[in-house]
């Protein structure tokens, strides 16, 4: 669940065919994302998940997976 939606709001922002967002790719070194893209990432996030999530726990984010487990963790909260 939560991927398939990450995946769709990743392809979306960064221009990638949403089957090249896999849980180990990593969202600067794999899909070449910026400080600006990864910023539209967390907002489009945000507004898919219906969460809000801490500057604090995005800025160590570097794949997918870690994505996932940070937007499981803060829907359960």
């Amino acid at each position: 669940m939560e991927l398939e939606l990450l995946r769709k709001v990743i392809a979306e922002i960064l221009n990638v065919a949403p089957d090249e967002v896999t849980t180990e790719t990593r969202f600067v070194e794999d899909l070449g994302a910026d400080s600006l893209d990864l910023y539209q990432i967390v907002m489009g996030v945000e507004e898919a998940f219906d969460i809000e999530l801490s500057e604090e726990a995005v800025s160590d984010i570097t794949t997918v997976q870690e994505a996932i487990e940070l937007i499981r963790n803060t829907c359960e909260s």
